[in-house]
């Protein structure tokens, strides 16, 4: 049974009780925090593995909690779910770009919710595993990063180097949610003078070139795009 360390920062004690009572089958070990405040004080001498984070809490909001919990070393690597009962469009990119690595919006299935987690804490186990990897798969579609290649169905695509880069962080990062301004960072580093339409741009010409495998970058509308692992 897993034994992983589940931390929840949210005031609403009915949803406290909720998320402990879902979430007891799962053999994860859950911590609890209804304030912000509270949760960076755990996060100074506990360690965890994924990180649910309300975005309306008393005092310090969820957006300035994330912030400074991505300021502790042993944090930065750690996923964060985002909890919202907004849904705007500005929170969940902020949150994005500020390091969550996926949002749901209230009111929310608890399955719902247990999927994004398992799914979460899925892809911090594969990273750690492909730390020094350089090569990916996901369905019919691979690259090697050592060999500068990439095949659909056993065929070479012809892929520019910004188009090649693009397709690498999506393989190497599937099912993450990621802003326009994330995908720049990644690809060409911050401070890259690379506007939003030039992101659009370059994913339409890689979704071409990828054929039908092309469905597989998903748009998320007014945050960004993610890659779909096909079952």
């Amino acid at each position: 049974m897993s034994k992983e360390v589940i931390l929840i920062i949210e005031d609403d004690p009915e949803i406290q009780e909720l998320l402990s009572h879902s979430m007891s089958k799962e053999g994860w070990k859950l911590l609890q925090a209804r304030t912000g405040e509270d949760g960076l004080k755990f996060l100074k001498h506990q360690i965890v593995d994924c990180i649910l984070l309300d975005i309306m809490l008393p005092g310090m909001d969820g957006l300035k909690v994330l912030k400074k919990l991505k300021e502790i070393d042993t944090c930065r690597n750690v996923p964060v779910i985002m909890t919202t009962a907004k849904g705007e469009e500005a929170d969940i990119i902020t949150g994005l770009e500020l390091g969550a690595d996926d949002y749901v919006v209230k009111p929310y299935s608890p399955k719902v919710l247990i999927a994004r987690i398992r799914a979460a804490l899925r892809r911090r186990e594969e990273s750690a595993k492909n730390e020094n990897a350089s090569f990916w798969q996901q369905g019919e579609l691979k690259l090697d990063a050592s060999r500068h290649i990439a095949y659909h169905g056993g065929k070479q695509l012809d892929l520019f180097a910004t188009e090649f880069e693009l397709l690498k962080h999506f393989l190497s990062n599937p099912e993450t949610v990621f802003s326009r301004n994330q995908i720049i960072g990644a690809i060409h580093g911050p401070d890259y003078p690379v506007t939003d339409r030039s992101v659009d741009v370059q994913i339409l010409g890689l979704r071409k070139k990828l054929g039908k495998a092309g469905d597989m970058i998903e748009t998320i509308r007014g945050v960004g795009y993610r890659l779909r692992v096909e079952e």
